[in-house]
């Protein structure tokens, strides 16, 4: 085989190709640096909507039915024009998804034009928890760094205050949970001219529609042997089945709607 033959033809060939080459090469690059500058999911122009916030949001896997948060239930309500990625993690104050690094984990993915959802306040209130317990005070300035990482990246911050836990006064009727959290958060939004979705009041006012007695179809109140996760069976006033995460999802959706911001066109 004559080696400097082969060699010449194929000196040829790239010579020709180079130019192709070079030019699929610079559209890539384009193609990627457009996506990333306008905070596109895969660069198709939509935006991301980030979820932060403790068990009541958190997506939870088939082996842990029927428990559900509300940030997995989500989706269904938008159209495909949003794409949704819930952080969400049980356990989770808004001073531990801090210092366990959750919240780098979205700054390292969030783009300009997404959005985060900002839910905490149940882990916060939990005096009995001290690794989770976080004051008003510090509840407060947490909330600011959510807040002020967000716009740093170019995305849009929504506050949303904790939904209402199933805890009836003696003539069955709901009132707000965590009223000093509540206030707090609702205090910061107006500070910092933040988009505030008041879950709590949504949530309560849905609670007494139905009464009491319903609202166990929507909270983790199972019969024992009824899911291989509950064996025993659960009256959990805190945490939501599917059923119950779907409905408050439904008032989140609504919630964004009203706010009337660029995602709002997206509730279905």
């Amino acid at each position: 085989m004559d080696y400097r033959k082969a060699i010449n033809r194929w000196s040829a060939v790239n010579r020709r190709l180079g130019p192709v080459v070079l030019l699929g090469i610079m559209i890539a690059s384009l193609w990627f640096a457009v996506g990333a500058s306008t905070g596109t999911s895969a660069g198709q122009g939509q935006p991301v909507i980030y979820i932060a916030g403790d068990s009541t949001v958190q997506t939870y896997t088939d082996a842990q039915r029927p428990q559900a948060g509300w940030g997995q239930m989500i989706g269904r309500y938008f159209d495909q024009g949003v794409t949704f990625r819930n952080h969400a993690i049980s356990g989770r104050s808004t001073r531990t998804f801090i210092e366990q690094g959750r919240l780098d984990a979205i700054w390292r993915e969030i783009q300009p034009g997404d959005y985060l959802l900002i839910q905490f306040g149940h882990n916060d209130a939990n005096q009995a928890k001290p690794d989770r317990y976080t004051p008003v005070a510090d509840y407060k300035r947490y909330l600011h760094q959510y807040i002020q990482g967000a716009r740093d990246h170019g995305a849009t911050p929504i506050l949303i205050t904790p939904m209402g836990t199933r805890t009836p006064d003696a003539d069955g009727h709901f009132q707000i949970s965590f009223p000093e959290y509540v206030a707090a958060m609702k205090q910061v939004a107006s500070d910092t001219a933040t988009p505030l979705l008041d879950l709590s009041a949504s949530s309560v006012a849905y609670y007494n529609s139905i009464g009491a007695e319903a609202t166990k179809q929507l909270f983790l109140y199972t019969a024992p042997g009824q899911y291989p996760a509950f064996i025993a069976g659960s009256a959990d006033d805190i945490h939501f089945q599917e059923y119950g995460a779907d409905r408050i999802a439904r008032l989140v959706a609504d919630g964004i709607r009203a706010l009337s911001l660029p995602i709002s066109t997206h509730v279905q």
